[in-house]
């Protein structure tokens, strides 16, 4: 099966691509893509920055190149759930958005948390609007499912959506983010460091603290994407 993995972030697919064969790089107009083997399926993974919006271009840049038959959201997600830890897998019964809801299908043969996964335009970053989204029934939050939910839904074809936590449901983030988003989807990191050093005792230990955790939870995801069937 030809299965189309999107993501915000090259990172979030390093350990998937250890356990990947045929890994090649193709000539396609995205931030960040590899075409890799893992046991019976052709995998097109695709990192274009964080949002919807990025999202949905990735999607159209390849999608009458490779013709997919199955469609993944994956990556870094944040708790919304108290009982989630840090680099637990989230596998989505559904995605939302701004009132809507896409199915998204089980994968066997690995342990993960299942429910509602929420697409934002933002990275939810206080305790407080996390518990709002769980009073809503969210698990999760994230920023991109939304789009190929969709996509998948209009085409008639199986959808996933298999994250991995990075932030905690009781944390309030101390670095403003969503300040140092850009247009492109990208995190402008000079942002982000001018900022954490005008507060360096809150923020600089938490950008140090969420570079292990993203680590950590790519590893797992990996492993996890090693283990699953579709």
């Amino acid at each position: 099966m030809r299965i189309l993995v999107v993501a915000s972030l090259p990172m979030e697919f390093s350990s998937i691509l250890s356990h990947a064969q045929a890994v090649e790089k193709p000539r396609l107009p995205v931030d960040w893509v590899r075409s890799a083997n893992i046991r019976e399926h052709e995998f097109l993974l695709l990192a274009n920055g964080a949002t919807r919006r990025r999202a949905g271009a990735a999607l159209d840049a390849v999608w009458d190149a490779f013709r997919p038959q199955a469609l993944v959201s994956t990556g870094f997600c944040g708790a919304a759930a108290p009982e989630l830890g840090i680099a637990d897998v989230v596998v989505a019964t559904e995605v939302a958005w701004d009132g809507q809801r896409f199915p998204a299908l089980p994968v066997t043969g690995a342990r993960a948390h299942r429910g509602l996964v929420r697409t934002l335009d933002h990275i939810a970053g206080s305790r407080e609007e996390r518990a709002s989204l769980r009073a809503a029934g969210a698990m999760a939050v994230e920023m991109e499912a939304a789009e190929p939910a969709e996509r998948a839904s209009l085409a008639g074809l199986p959808f996933y959506c298999i994250k991995t936590v990075t932030d905690l449901a009781h944390e309030t983030l101390a670095n403003d983010f969503n300040g140092a988003l850009r247009s492109d989807g990208h995190f402008a990191t000079i942002v982000v460091l001018r900022e954490a050093l005008r507060h360096p005792l809150a923020r600089i230990p938490e950008l140090f603290r969420l570079r292990r955790r993203c680590a950590r939870a790519a590893r797992v995801l990996g492993d996890f994407f090693a283990d699953c069937r579709f």
